[in-house]
């Protein structure tokens, strides 16, 4: 499939000039990786998919620490597959950072065991102060306010099911949350329309919004916020929603489904968007509440790609801040001059 495309797309890979490694110490919200970077992390994505044994070496020698205060299936599960597939020891601790000890000792703690820290939290103040404390690199694996590993793992699977970005059209439909943070902040720096409708009471961060309104005039992209799902789809190429309450706002969720009921992604919203559009979710699904069954199963889902490609995401964002990413027939990414 795309045969053609696929060996332009990646002589665009092995080419050195294209490609950047991440300058920012930490992961802790979107706007740490310059879209430049993004760039380079999809093609890398987009080799070690396509060859994952060339990368079977590239963090030998590395420990990495899972710090995990929510439950997780696609984030501890990518996560741990792609270190252990590139040659490196993780070890994984689930519950709240910080209950024991203070957060400040723990983060001080892992500098003198570890070469980075993989953090899924609650609050992002959590992620901030590891951060603060850190030496060794903080990868932000979810919080309240960003996912920044799952909107880039989208931004992958966008491409390489359009093999393009610049000018396609994504809608994100539902709750104003972390997810829709990072698609709007990495979409609008990539060129992608961004479109996102929720109901009253339940938008984005202003403050957010705000940053992707100037990344959209930046990159010549539109951004657009609305009450009305129709509008936000009508002529999307993907159509995107999540969860209507998140883990954490369990007791909301009754209230919530009086609220986003008309939010729901059906055929009908569904047919909005072009004959062509995906449909996507970060999983996991309620199926009859922010989607149907129906949409979900249909050929236009692609959030099974979308799930799979955590993983050479993942691998891609590890080589490039804390790896060498060592292959057989190329050479370290720092001998292709994707150093900091």
């Amino acid at each position: 499939m795309h045969s053609e495309l696929d060996q332009e797309y990646l002589s665009s890979v092995m080419n050195p000039n294209n490609l950047r490694c991440i300058a920012a110490p930490d992961l802790t919200s979107d706007m740490d990786i310059s879209a430049e970077e993004i760039q380079s992390l999809l093609k890398i994505s987009f080799d070690v998919k396509r060859d994952p044994l060339k990368y079977s070496r590239a963090l030998s020698g590395r420990s990495i620490v899972l710090l995990f205060e929510k439950p997780s299936l696609r984030t501890r599960v990518t996560f741990e597959l792609a270190i252990g597939e590139m040659g490196g020891v993780y070890t994984f601790n689930e519950g709240r950072i910080g209950a024991r000890e203070p957060l400040k000792d723990v983060a001080r703690n892992m500098n003198g065991w570890a070469k980075a820290i993989v953090a899924r939290t609650f609050d992002q103040s959590t992620i901030d102060q590891l951060a603060a404390y850190a030496t060794i690199p903080v990868i932000n694996g979810l919080s309240d306010l960003y996912h920044p590993c799952q909107a880039l793992a989208d931004m992958f699977s966008l491409q390489e099911h359009f093999r393009r970005l610049r000018g396609l059209k994504l809608a994100f439909v539902g709750d104003g949350n972390n997810v829709a943070h990072s698609l709007m902040l990495c979409a609008t720096r990539l060129g992608v329309n961004f479109s996102v409708a929720t109901p009253p009471g339940y938008k984005p961060d202003p403050r957010i919004v705000e940053t992707a309104t100037e990344c959209a005039k930046t990159s010549g992209s539109h951004f657009q916020l609305t009450e009305d799902p129709v509008e936000a789809v009508t002529g999307a190429d993907a159509v995107y929603t999540d969860v209507w309450a998140s883990m954490g706002q369990e007791n909301e969720a009754v209230e919530r489904r009086r609220y986003f009921t008309p939010y729901q992604v059906n055929q009908n919203l569904m047919r909005r968007a072009k004959p062509d559009a995906v449909f996507m979710h970060c999983l996991p699904a309620k199926r009859g509440e922010e989607v149907t069954d129906e949409v979900i199963e249909s050929p236009q889902s692609i959030v099974f790609t979308q799930a799979e490609n955590r993983l050479p995401a993942e691998k891609a964002l590890l080589m490039m801040m804390i790896g060498d990413g060592y292959s057989s027939t190329t050479g370290s990414l720092e001998e292709r001059n994707i150093v900091c």
